[in-house]
């Protein structure tokens, strides 16, 4: 059984940083392209930076150049960077494997709220 722990987020002044982390049991997440989401209020999840296990990584076109997305193999761990955070930002961040037939359960989440 996959599960997910997301950690890391927190209030951030416009223009700050944060740095996510999702750690993964039950997958080797080398093997998968990994995902980080993120659901605003009344929104739909949206993905908004991937991983591929070829290492490419896709982004977002509202957080491309600010967000970073990593992962660390021997910890199972993915990160997401994210610089300049702005007030549209603020959502809970999920992740999770992209592809839905191997889509674990999702976590908790962690909430980003950007904010002066």
């Amino acid at each position: 059984q996959v599960q997910l722990v997301e950690s890391g987020g927190g209030l951030v002044q416009p223009g700050g940083s944060l740095r996510l982390s999702c750690t993964v049991s039950g997958r080797i997440i080398s093997s998968y392209t990994m995902g980080w989401f993120r659901q605003a209020p009344g929104k739909q999840r949206e993905l908004v930076a991937a991983i591929r296990s070829a290492g490419t990584t896709p982004y977002a076109d509202s957080v491309k150049g600010r967000f970073t997305i990593s992962r660390d193999n021997a910890k199972n761990t993915v990160y997401l960077q994210m610089n300049n955070l702005k007030p549209e930002d603020t959502a809970v961040y999920y992740c999770n494997i992209v592809d839905i037939p191997w889509r674990g359960p999702w976590g908790q989440g962690t909430q980003v709220t950007v904010s002066s």
